[in-house]
């Protein structure tokens, strides 16, 4: 069991699944002789050739629509956008076809493609390069939407999501893929799509975060641990659609307190969902508010003013010792 990178465990994943899987398609902007913007696919193209590893022109929409035909004429394929923040030219693509093949053939057809581009901040990265707007995809019925934390559920779940038989979009946090490195298993390992983790036990007070934010609150867990020997339970969403409403809700229950940490900006992201969840499902054991930690309703800054947008341990501390205190 090697330790090893979210960048070397999402190419191992894909590795992996085209050697299993003759049906498995990368394409995408440099992926092949390049091996990507991150060197994600690095060493697939001469491990598999130019026709399972396709250098594509520049045109976000022309990459998802192929992929769309592919998926509908029986091929796996896994389609990368160099940054999210340019995948909105393919939002059309998605939405109108991937998302509604099923339904508009009444079965006939599905859509089994994953559609990977990394996100957010924290890499001082210039405009179009450090968004988080996951929520886009959560909000189109028919797409599902995951963002791994780490290495290993990195892996596991992009083996789940090449496997799965309708369009997932595949949030990599970029600021995570060097980070730090896990204990990968080199023999096949899947997570089902739609199911959170508790990242962490605790009884204090309940922690939700998902993909880079995730760092920061478990942090902030120890520190307060360490500090005044409060006891943070935090969540890794994993999915943001489906969302696994059920661990967070049981958590709040015994905790009675709920903090939720993203990068995205405030209004109408994930963390309102969150929230909604838990006042419909865990209203009469809240003895605080609710609070969100998260960006802020602007465009994120660069680089200069970047890590004054994200959220911190600082600012997640703050939170919670706000909340027990109330």
């Amino acid at each position: 069991m090697a330790k090893i990178n979210m960048v070397q465990a999402i190419n191992l994943a894909l590795s992996q699944e085209m050697e299993k899987d003759d049906r498995v398609i990368l394409l995408g902007e440099d992926i092949g002789v390049d091996g990507g913007v991150f060197r994600v696919t690095d060493g697939l193209y001469a491990k598999f050739g130019p026709e399972r590893v396709l250098d594509t022109p520049l045109s976000e929409s022309a990459i998802a629509g192929m992929s769309i035909g592919m998926a509908i004429y029986g091929l796996r394929p896994v389609c990368e956008m160099q940054f999210s923040g340019f995948s909105y030219f393919a939002f059309h693509q998605m939405e109108a076809h991937a998302a509604r093949m099923r339904g508009r053939s009444q079965g006939r057809f599905s859509v089994p493609m994953v559609l990977r581009a990394p996100y957010g901040g924290g890499v001082r990265a210039l405009e179009h390069h450090s968004e988080s707007r996951e929520i886009y995809w959560a909000h189109t019925p028919g797409l599902k939407m995951v963002i791994p934390s780490g290495p290993r559920n990195a892996r596991a779940l992009l083996v789940s999501a090449i496997r799965d038989p309708d369009p997932v979009i595949f949030y990599e946090p970029k600021a995570v893929y060097r980070a730090f490195r896990e204990e990968v298993p080199d023999e096949e390992e899947t997570l089902p799509i739609g199911k959170s983790r508790i990242a962490r036990p605790g009884d204090d007070v309940t922690l939700i975060s998902y993909g880079a934010s995730l760092r920061p609150a478990m942090e902030a867990a120890e520190g307060l641990k360490e500090k005044d020997g409060i006891e943070c339970e935090v969540i890794d969403l994993l999915s943001i659609s489906p969302l696994d409403d059920t661990l967070l809700t049981e958590s709040v229950r015994k905790t009675g307190r709920a903090v939720v940490v993203h990068e995205a900006h405030r209004s109408f992201g994930a963390g309102a969902e969150v929230a909604a969840r838990i006042a419909s499902k865990a209203f009469l054991y809240l003895e605080a508010p609710i609070r969100r930690v998260t960006g802020f309703d602007v465009v994120i800054p660069n680089y200069q003013r970047e890590q004054a947008y994200l959220p911190d341990a600082f600012r997640v501390e703050q939170a919670v010792r706000e909340t027990l205190e109330f």
